[in-house]
């Protein structure tokens, strides 16, 4: 076999959308060119054309996303936090995919990426461990003046926009996805405009982790665009813009505010290598009140 019969042309990955579980191209048919930062910061070399979403993707997301909470909500704190450790063991397994990805979209280098990879893997083995211990920290008994008990228990608020940050393409990402599905909500996520590559390749390592179809949704494209429809959907419940700049962040908010939607506001910074906490889960959690007379059986009451 000669040299030049040898050769072969490499196999460009075609991005695409991750809806349902499923992977759908734009229904507009649009994409757009996503190019490789370099470490000045500026453009470098073509990578892909990703797809660029139109506001029918971003209500097909919301849709999966509905069709999707009760069955996540209603799971197991301790089956959920399974699932998000099989995503961390993908991961894992795709680690230098991710660091060359994450590397590219960042302008950094090889171990600088690797470590952003390696603490993004970590984060779901945090927010992993947190799935059946958020609730004895946000509920419990309540002390009253009254024959009564009252209990306070946290329920996931619904359907939550997320608007990923736009300058960390991976730890930002999996930092505001991970702690909105560990306490039992769904998402509908607007990935980095400018570097959306490792967010649609997340949606590959998602399909495969056991997580159920439409519990995580991701959009590739323009925030501007599809933000502002989303903010208003009435079916959507929540909205975090901690990738919003200061203008899309005051028009989503007043959007939102059509059915009073529970807002997380962008941080004037976040680091995403610090400590999480847990403020990002109990943001999108509410808390649901139960009475129960105290007394004896024979007064109609209920002892314990």
């Amino acid at each position: 076999m000669s040299e030049s019969s040898s050769a072969r042309l490499s196999v460009f990955k075609t991005y695409k959308l991750y809806v349902g579980g499923k992977f759908p191209r734009s229904e507009s048919g649009r994409v757009y060119e996503v190019t490789a930062k370099t470490s000045s910061g500026g453009k470098g070399k073509w990578l892909a054309n990703a797809p660029l979403s139109s506001r029918k993707d971003a209500r097909d997301a919301v849709v999966a996303a509905r069709k999707a909470f009760g069955g996540w909500s209603g799971a197991t704190a301790y089956n959920r936090g399974q699932i998000l450790y099989r995503v961390a063991e993908m991961l894992e397994g795709r680690r230098e995919q991710f660091v060359r990805e994450v590397g590219e979209a960042e302008g950094l280098s090889k171990s600088k990426a690797a470590a952003v990879v390696d603490a993004a893997i970590d984060r779901w083995v945090w927010y992993a461990g947190w799935t059946d211990k958020i609730g004895q920290i946000v509920g419990g008994a309540n002390p009253v003046a009254g024959p009564f008990f009252n209990l306070s228990t946290p329920e996931p608020t619904g359907v939550v926009t997320v608007v990923a940050p736009q300058d960390s393409s991976f730890l930002g990402l999996v930092s505001v996805i991970a702690p909105v599905i560990a306490t039992g909500n769904t998402a509908v996520v607007i990935a980095s405009e400018n570097a959306p590559l490792p967010a649609l390749s997340l949606g590959e390592v998602l399909a495969t982790s056991d997580l159920p179809g439409g519990v995580v949704n991701i959009l590739s494209g323009k925030a501007g665009e599809m933000g502002p429809h989303l903010a208003s959907h009435q079916d959507v419940n929540a909205i975090d813009l901690a990738g919003a700049d200061a203008a899309l962040a005051k028009e989503l908010e007043i959007a939102a505010a059509d059915n009073l939607k529970r807002v997380l506001r962008p941080q004037p910074v976040d680091d995403w290598s610090a400590d999480p906490g847990t403020a990002r889960m109990t943001a999108f959690l509410e808390t649901k009140t139960v009475w129960h007379p105290t007394g004896s059986l024979g007064a109609g009451g209920s002892s314990y």
